[in-house]
């Protein structure tokens, strides 16, 4: 595979590129997230592994695409990130974490938001980004309206797009955990545990994480020979399913329900607890998203929690790599499941 220092062959006679981070990680029988750690000299990595990914750049004479190119094109130091301002958890954490990623590896960062109409502000936000000179720029495209615009436009840096349930396309990259997987955990959860009268609360399906997550429920259930048709698309807020939670009384409650995030399964467990339904005597309730201080609603929430700092970090090394990121794309990380007491066998 290797022509010479600091070059690699391109598979189906595509000529020769620059190293990148996966081939380190091929060189050195590692995945791509070691040598990402390596190359930040994070400290939990074997001295052995280190040694061989050290090794591994050092055959290939591999070198940060972004270094080269500040070298090449007198570009900032800046990683320009864009964002819709949404205050719920998985975008602000998201843009947190990118942040703490970016200054790991010695970037600083421009936040760019965006609002309707995004035909408008994403491509004046991408064009002022690249007029700063940013060395590339991640998309938090909660939205699918977002997302459109930002792969209508064609960028000059390199663009990655954090979209659950996208894929790469040339000029977009895209990064992101495996929410559908994560909402078939947890109902998978609910069905070992022995529910097949199993609710979903989804999410906003204009948004990518409404939409994976409520996939991944019905999947799950058609999969089981269970009903996927008992489902209600909210506004992701505790309100909305404090008020369903009222009416699934009234009209007769399922033994288990998933609900698309935790702040929805809180106002869940809110109006059961006025009403008098036990949980999980009564009903079980599981979410989505692991928000500090789950484990102390009442009672302790089961979920599923993502890893957002790893998602930051995974994305930073795409626009790191991006010459050969499409030519081996790794499938999106897995998600945790946490179960505590708010899930267990249905009544009876």
């Amino acid at each position: 595979m290797v022509k010479a220092a600091g070059q690699v062959r391109v598979p189906g006679g595509g000529g020769t590129r620059h190293p990148g981070l996966r081939d380190v990680a091929r060189v050195a029988g590692v995945s791509h997230q070691t040598v990402s750690r390596v190359l930040n000299d994070l400290p939990d990595v074997a001295p052995a592994t280190r040694s061989k990914v050290l090794a591994a750049i050092e055959e290939l004479g591999y070198r940060r695409n972004l270094t080269a190119r500040n070298l090449a094109t007198n570009r900032s130091g800046t990683l320009g990130i864009v964002t819709d301002g949404s205050p719920r958890l998985g975008p602000a954490s998201t843009l947190m974490a990118l942040e703490a990623a970016a200054r790991a590896k010695g970037l600083t960062c421009a936040v760019v938001t965006i609002r309707e109409p995004y035909g408008v502000s994403v491509p004046a936000a991408l064009r002022n980004l690249e007029e700063m000179g940013v060395h590339g720029v991640v998309v938090i495209a909660p939205l699918v309206a977002a997302a459109a615009q930002v792969r209508a436009y064609r960028t000059r840096v390199p663009l990655v797009l954090i979209a659950a349930g996208e894929v790469s396309t040339p000029g977009v990259l895209v990064s992101g955990e495996n929410q559908e997987l994560g909402a078939r955990m947890a109902t998978q959860h609910l069905i070992r545990s022995g529910h097949s009268d199993i609710l979903h609360v989804a999410g906003s399906q204009d948004w990518f994480d409404g939409r994976v997550r409520l996939r991944g429920w019905a999947a799950e259930m058609d999969e089981a020979g269970l009903s996927s048709e008992r489902w209600f698309e909210s506004d992701w807020s505790p309100a909305y399913a404090y008020d369903l939670g009222h009416t699934l009384v009234e009209e007769g409650l399922p033994t288990a329900i998933f609900a698309a995030s935790d702040h929805m399964a809180l106002g869940l467990l809110r109006v059961f607890a006025e009403v008098g339904v036990r949980v999980p005597e009564d009903v079980s309730v599981i979410g989505y998203d692991d928000v500090e201080g789950a484990d102390f609603f009442y009672p302790p929430l089961s979920t599923v929690r993502q890893d957002f700092a790893e998602l930051a970090r995974a994305s930073l090394d795409l626009l790191d790599d991006a010459t050969s990121a499409l030519l081996q794309e790794e499938p999106p990380r897995a998600p945790t499941l946490v179960v505590r007491a708010s899930t267990a066998g249905p009544r009876g």
